[in-house]
């Protein structure tokens, strides 16, 4: 097998994937599936390789974020139910305002809030997102849900202890106090800039919210006009549906006569985060003290937060809402792992068919702008093989040796080799099927706020970076 025809059919098996999702309105459960095998197929797996990568990329997935997820969603399921979240929207839009609230929120995302393990970030930001946006005004949807996307995935490549950032600072050998410090001179001006962008661009017309969003009606009977169904939420709607909705309902649906006071009922989640942030703080500073590591696990985290959870809302529900809310959980989690696992198959054939090693051979590190080409590189493997941390490894290791021969502090290729990996975030990522499931959007709208949102702030970041690296060598 031809390493040319090996990159034409990866190109053509992500091209039929969208066009199948978004043309044909194939279920993306199907056409994933589909890619992955005619890619393994045409590419020199065989038969047993094909399945093996299809059913291994799935397993391994599940076993990295299953869990993670579920929790997630039902804890994401009892806050909404006992009106939390409303509380939150109201608190938030009361103190800092509708015109900052997306700089606010994706700021935070970008930098206080990294600890978190990515997916279960999104499973607990995203229907806050979407709730905020329906406060905010004039497109509020898509530019709270950009918002959130940009801070997400650029605090993930640029900002310790995001999980990229620090196989960024230890393949390449950067100390953790140099990759906090410039990511953050990094990260903060590109989270900004991104979503005044994407705030302008929202303003003046780009969403349509017939094609964007699904209808209320897809959202009850599960059908999405471009793609899979979203995970249903409380009576059988979309969870960030229910998260509008909640805004009439939240006062009634609390059953007791005494209101929980807004900290208490994110008590447990907070607590959990807690948890998990230690955790990572532990892991940076290398320190092993056995109990702490079991309960700072980010499995253990979330039960205990999930337990939590359901005490507060059972406290101010009652059972009957609180198991009502646990079973919609259950319902939208089974939905929602499926889809971001076969999305794992189709990353783990790409990388089985050695794509990353072809298109290494393509480049040489003599390049006279090094930060660009590490930019490049990241770029068109990411839209190759879907994975940001890949991608930015990758890059980052074929272009390294030239950082000593020119005298380039190894901080700026990490930092350009995360840039990269942001471009083009699509199908091929988990990531984006769990945000689409989450907020309510079609395909079309996910790749409006999430893909072409990132990769905005992509453009941007490099641009943050060349002239900082030369400033400060």
């Amino acid at each position: 097998m031809t390493n040319s025809l090996i990159l034409l059919n990866t190109a053509f098996a992500i091209l039929a994937a969208v066009l199948l999702i978004t043309r044909f309105r194939v279920n993306p459960v199907i056409a994933l599936l589909l890619s992955s095998s005619y890619l393994g197929m045409t590419s020199g797996l065989g038969v047993d390789g094909t399945i093996e990568a299809i059913t291994r990329g799935f397993g391994d997935l599940m076993a990295e974020i299953g869990l993670l997820v579920a929790f997630g969603v039902l804890a994401g399921s009892l806050l909404q139910r006992s009106g939390a979240i409303e509380r939150l929207i109201e608190a938030l839009l009361k103190h800092i305002g509708p015109k900052r609230m997306p700089y606010a929120l994706s700021v935070s995302v970008a930098t206080v809030l990294q600890s978190i393990f990515l997916d279960v970030l999104v499973v607990i930001v995203a229907p806050l997102a979407r709730g905020l946006g329906m406060r905010i005004g004039k497109a509020g949807t898509p530019r709270m849900i950009s918002a959130m996307a940009i801070g997400m995935e650029v605090g993930v490549v640029m900002v310790v202890p995001g999980i990229a950032t620090l196989a960024l600072a230890g393949v390449l050998g950067v100390p953790l106090g140099t990759m906090l410090s410039l990511g953050l001179l990094v990260a903060v001006p590109t989270t900004v800039i991104s979503v005044a962008i994407m705030q302008f661009v929202f303003r003046h017309g780009w969403w349509d919210e017939s094609t964007d969003e699904l209808p209320a009606s897809a959202a009850v009977t599960g059908s999405d006009p471009e793609s899979a169904p979203g995970p249903r939420g409380s009576g059988g709607a979309h969870p960030a549906r229910a998260v509008a909705s909640s805004a009439v309902a939240s006062d009634t649906e609390v059953t007791t006569t005494s209101r929980p006071p807004l900290i208490l009922l994110f008590a447990p989640v907070l607590g959990a985060l807690g948890l998990i942030a230690t955790g990572a703080i532990l892991d940076i500073v290398e320190l092993e003290i056995a109990p702490l590591a079991f309960v700072c696990d980010p499995v253990i985290a979330l039960l205990v937060g999930l337990i939590g959870t359901i005490l507060v809302t059972r406290r101010a529900v009652g059972k009957a809402a609180m198991d009502e809310a646990l079973r919609n959980g259950f319902r939208e989690s089974g939905q929602i792992l499926i889809l971001n696992g076969v999305g794992g198959s189709l990353a783990l054939t790409i990388e089985n068919i050695g794509l990353g090693d072809i298109l290494g051979r393509y480049f040489s590190a003599s390049t006279a702008f090094p930060l660009l080409m590490v930019w490049v590189v990241a770029a068109i493997l990411h839209i190759a093989v879907g994975s940001v941390s890949i991608s930015a490894i990758t890059a980052a290791g074929i272009l390294a040796p030239l950082a000593p021969v020119i005298g380039l502090d190894a901080v700026w290729i990490a930092l350009a080799a995360g840039a990269g990996s942001l471009f083009a975030i699509h199908v091929t990522s988990n990531t984006f099927w769990l945000l689409q499931s989450l907020t309510g959007l079609t395909t079309r709208g996910t790749l409006k706020t999430f893909s072409a949102s990132v990769s905005v702030a992509s453009v941007v970041a490099i641009a943050v970076i060349v002239p900082l690296s030369m400033v400060l060598g």
